[in-house]
């Protein structure tokens, strides 16, 4: 597919409600749900409902993408999960900011009962660990846990019940199970503890366990909703680079539209500074337009009667009018939101490890303490019952998730934490979890693997008197004070370039010709003066490199652009030219072999150049470059060292995404495409096996970072490029690219051996608690050092989650 193709929007499907054939994909705004076990749920329930082709649920932003057919109404979706205890916004007016105001409910609802719920517990936790033996503690004890269990606490049983319902079971099914059962347990003991004196046992309580528990819980989904609760952010960014009014004109008057009131075919007027609100086709005028947020590339293109235009960017010096051909949902703009939506939405919700677990765990530690109590009643003699019951809620006890449920955040915070100390900002779990997998890298060229600015890279300037010959001015090109000017060819390697640009910031602030011609004005006063006038998005580049000199612009006597060419004028009635050399040769201006050689050197090493000279012969040249960042390559060898794959895709030019690619040792990359074709990419490598990353910075970019496994954004990007990457780079340093795997393999060994600790103990404290050891010793564990067991495997999952600090990147 060539640049055009993939340039016209109609190559794109529709957005918003997008009806294919008798089929409509939607994203709705999911409420309820609160683990990965509630988002299977969600999914499973829509994809069972009728008219229901396949739903996907984004728990991380609380959304599922459904497509159903015409048949089958919203409300019926809604009702569907209304009966197992979720629901969708469907009738909102902005189903958005009604999903955002839920979800902040629900973030200050469960920061209240983590908060309320630990405020209780600190004197229960006083009295078990210190006064365990002093009757009225116990009585206060069950007074203050009722509000931490059934009040703070009672999502967790709601929850439980509708798994149960369900026929499922997570992690709210142990914490409800295990706190309840230490509760009522606990309860009994308090209210009746004659039956245990009269056994010859002394009666203990647990209500410290249980409510500590629901603490540790609580703060640990307190954490979830915080990271989740800017997950939108993105979207409203994209939905607000198009204007709210535009101007069109009807029969030569201009009138001010909402957006939402154009229709195709309507003339509309864009002045310097606006954004395009709609996609069209210039009819009248000419300017310079900001494309980034399509190509990624920094330059404006320039955009005259006939070129295409559109949604959402930015309009620089110049003014036009275009009409409108795509407006409302069919814009390029809305597209690539849209595309960002579905490509948040497609992918399969992932399973949280800890829930995978839970899913077996649970019912396997229910099973042992109903079979606990089972074997005792059997074989158990005169005090089965109550070795039973001892026994079966021991197993209970030790088996609390309080460990489990401390492995994977654990690690993660204190992952996170080390990905901040080294300038990796990490927004969730799900990418830190995935980085150490991950085998193919996708990098964007401009921003990321460059600079993103173009400056001035290389300059040869000719002698004023036009005596001396190139090759004589060639002869000073590498003293860095000399007077006479400069010349830096274009780099073969990134070592090179950082030697050139070293050399261009020693030299004399205040270099121009020995000879100014005309009168006095030096050429660089000229040049700059020119420049300083120009609409050319290049100009820029050179005026700041001359001003950073010390030079002053000379004055000019008149001033003409032209289109397409470059621009002309006078100083003392003598003419002079900046543009390209096509301007120079149509004014029958001399242009020297040498310097056109150099030129050709230039721009096949992806350089842009700018020719500036008098009415006779060419001055100057001047080359336009986009930097290399100085660890790129070094970052790219690491990751292919690693066995990674490195891919470059860019909306630049062929000839300079091959140049770029060479210097980094790439052979693979991509150029010309588009927002889509980026996304279209990520999916052929996902199709392939492949765990992909994708590292960008633009707008552009934003669709391939919402569909990669992994996201990451370099720091000085786009904010909505770092609002749907899930990793952004503070330095905007790729080193910090393999930097970031290596963290995520530190934290992934983490909480593989938390949970080896979380579950060493059930391992041999289980088959304990159930009194494997009675026939052989007598031995019954009792519960409370059951739960002080459950206690210390916490200790040991935060103590060596805290190890990864001392680790080196």
């Amino acid at each position: 597919m060539d640049a055009t193709e993939i340039r016209d929007p109609k190559s794109l499907p529709g957005t918003g409600n997008k009806s294919e054939g008798s089929l409509i994909k939607q994203t709705f705004p999911v409420l309820g749900m609160t683990c990965a076990g509630c988002a299977a749920s969600v999914e499973s329930m829509l994809s069972h409902t009728d008219g229901v082709k396949s739903a996907a649920v984004n728990f991380a932003a609380n959304t599922v993408l459904v497509e159903y057919t015409k048949g089958t109404t919203p409300e019926s979706l809604q009702k569907a999960l209304q009966s197992v205890g979720y629901d969708l916004i469907v009738d909102a007016e902005d189903p958005s900011a009604a999903q955002d105001e839920a979800r902040l409910e629900h973030y200050l609802k469960v920061k209240k009962q983590t908060i309320g719920a630990a405020i209780l517990t600190l004197p229960i936790v006083v009295f078990g660990m210190f006064f365990m033996d002093w009757e009225p503690g116990r009585w206060i004890s069950l007074v203050l846990s009722v509000p931490v269990l059934f009040f703070f606490g009672r999502d967790f049983y709601i929850h439980a019940w509708k798994q149960a319902r369900n026929g499922k079971a997570n992690m709210d099914t142990l914490v409800a199970l295990s706190t309840g059962i230490a509760f009522i347990f606990s309860v009994f003991n308090t209210l009746f503890p004659e039956f245990w004196h009269a056994r010859g046992i002394h009666p203990h309580v647990y209500f410290e366990a249980a409510t500590v528990i629901i603490v540790f819980i609580s703060f640990g989904k307190l954490l979830e909703e915080r990271a989740k609760s800017g997950t939108s952010e993105a979207l409203k960014k994209l939905m607000g680079l198009q204007p709210k009014t535009l101007k069109v004109v009807v029969d030569g008057v201009e009138k001010e539209l909402s957006i939402a009131e154009v229709q195709v075919g309507n003339e509309i007027l864009v002045r310097p500074g606006e954004k395009i609100p709609v996609d069209g086709r210039v009819i009248s005028g000419d300017s310079y337009v900001d494309e980034s947020m399509i190509s990624g590339e920094p330059v404006p293109v320039l955009k005259k009667a006939g070129e295409k235009v559109f949604s959402g960017t930015v309009n620089q010096k110049g003014s036009f009018h275009f009409i409108a051909e795509k407006v409302g949902k069919e814009t390029l703009l809305s597209q690539i939101i849209q595309k960002v939506q579905e490509a948040q939405g497609s992918k399969a919700p992932v399973q949280k490890l800890v829930d995978k677990i839970a899913g077996i765990f649970v019912p396997t530690v229910i099973l042992i303490s109903l079979l606990t109590f089972g074997v005792w009643m059997v074989v158990g003699g005169e005090d089965a019952f109550t070795h039973g019951l001892l026994t079966s809620v021991a197993v209970l006890v030790i088996a609390c998730p309080c460990a489990l449920g401390l492995a994977t955040p654990t690690a993660i915070m204190v992952g996170m934490g080390k990905g901040a100390e080294n300038q990796i900002l990490i927004k969730d779990a799900e990418s830190l979890e995935l980085g150490h997998r991950v085998n193919a890298v996708i990098l964007d060229k401009t921003g990321t693997i460059t600079e993103g600015k173009p400056t001035v890279a290389s300059v040869q300037w000719a002698e004023s008197s036009g005596q001396s010959s190139v090759g004589s001015e060639q002869s000073t090109v590498h003293r860095p004070h000399s007077t006479h000017g400069e010349t830096y060819p274009a780099v073969d390697s990134v070592q090179t370039s950082l030697r050139a640009t070293e050399e261009r910031s020693n030299l004399d602030s205040a270099t121009a010709f020995s000879s100014p011609p005309s009168g006095g004005w030096g050429v660089q006063q000229i040049l700059l003066a020119l420049e300083s006038k120009s609409e050319h998005p290049l100009a820029d580049a050179v005026v700041k490199y001359l001003k950073e000199k010390g030079v002053q612009p000379s004055s000019l006597q008149g001033f003409e652009s032209l289109t397409g060419r470059g621009v002309k004028g006078k100083v003392e009635g003598k003419s002079y030219f900046v543009g390209n050399q096509k301007m120079l040769l149509e004014n029958g201006i001399a242009i020297t072999a040498d310097l056109e050689a150099e030129a050709k050197v230039w721009s096949e090493r992806a350089q842009t150049v700018i020719w500036f000279a008098d009415e006779t012969r060419s001055l100057t040249i001047l080359g336009i470059e986009d930097q290399i960042k100085p660890s790129s390559r070094s970052a790219i060898q690491k990751l292919q060292k690693s066995g990674v794959e490195v891919y470059m895709l860019t909306g630049d030019n062929r000839q300079t995404a091959a140049a770029v690619a060479k210097q980094m040792g790439l052979t693979d990359f991509r150029a010309e495409v588009m927002p889509a074709d980026k996304a279209e990419f990520v999916k052929e490598l996902q199709s392939k096996g492949k765990i992909v990353a994708m590292v960008g910075d633009g707008i552009n970019d934003s669709q391939a970072l919402a569909q990669a496994d992994v996201s990451i954004a370099m720091g000085h990007g786009s904010d909505i490029a770092m609002d749907v990457a899930k990793m952004t780079l503070i330095t905007s340093d790729l080193e910090k690219v393999p930097q970031a795997f290596k963290l995520s393999t530190l934290t992934v060994n983490g909480i593989k051996q938390n949970l080896f600790w979380a579950f060493i103990y059930n391992i041999i404290g289980i088959p304990i608690a159930a009194g494997i050891l009675y026939p052989i010793n007598g031995f019954l564990l009792d519960p409370m050092i059951a739960g002080a067991a459950m206690a210390f495997s916490s200790v040991s999952v935060v103590l060596n989650s805290l190890r990864l600090k001392g680790r080196t990147l």
